[in-house]
C-alpha cells in the first residue's frame, strides 16, 4: 500500500453542489430549532461554503473567524488565531454562541473545530467535507473522506495533465 496520499480533486460545480447538500441538510435543522442568527466562516476554507450556505438559508449577518492551521499546503501545524470572533457577536449570543452557525469547508483532525467550539461551546459546526479525526467536532456534514486523502479545493487547483493512478503514462 502507497504511503502516497489519496487525491480527491473537488471541481466548482461538485463543490457547489456539495454545499448546497450541506444548505438543505441545514434547512432540516433549522426547522427543528429554529433560525440560526449569525454564520461564521473558518477562513479561509470557509469563506466559500459560507457564502454559498447564507445565501441558501437567507442568513445575513456574516462574520469570519481567522485561524491559519495548514503551512505551506501540505502540513497542518500550530493553530494561530489571526482573528477573533466579534465581540459584538459573542455577547449577542449570550456568549456561547447560541444560535450561531459555524462553517467550513473540512474538518480534517478537529483542531480549528475545537478552537472555535471553545470560543462558542453551543455554536452548531457545520463542514463540507470530514475526515475521521474530525468527525466528533462537526455537527454537521455532507462527505467523510479517508484520513489519508488530500482534498484539492477548486481554488487551490488550474488545469493540467495529471498521471494516471497506475503511474503508466499510457493510460
Amino acid at each position: 500500500m502507497s504511503s502516497q496520499p489519496k487525491a480527491f480533486p473537488v471541481s466548482w460545480d461538485q463543490f457547489h453542489r456539495d454545499c448546497k447538500a450541506l444548505a438543505w441538510r441545514l434547512s432540516g435543522l433549522m426547522d427543528a430549532r429554529g433560525e440560526f442568527k449569525a454564520v461564521v466562516a473558518i477562513t479561509r476554507g470557509g469563506l466559500v461554503p459560507a457564502a454559498i450556505i447564507a445565501r441558501e438559508l437567507g442568513i445575513r449577518n456574516i462574520e469570519t473567524v481567522c485561524i491559519a492551521s495548514y503551512h505551506e499546503y501540505k502540513d497542518q501545524g500550530d493553530l494561530t488565531v489571526i482573528k477573533g470572533i466579534s465581540e459584538r457577536l459573542v455577547a449577542d449570543t449570550g456568549g456561547e454562541g447560541e444560535g450561531v452557525l459555524v462553517v467550513d469547508d473540512l474538518t480534517d483532525t478537529g483542531k480549528t473545530a475545537k478552537k472555535v467550539r471553545d470560543m462558542l461551546p453551543k455554536a452548531h459546526i457545520a463542514t463540507v467535507y470530514a475526515k475521521p479525526a474530525g468527525v466528533p467536532m462537526a455537527d454537521t456534514f455532507v462527505t467523510e473522506v479517508s484520513q489519508d486523502t488530500w482534498i484539492y479545493f477548486p481554488w487551490d487547483m488550474e488545469m493540467s495533465y495529471v498521471e494516471p493512478i497506475s503511474g503508466k503514462r499510457d493510460g
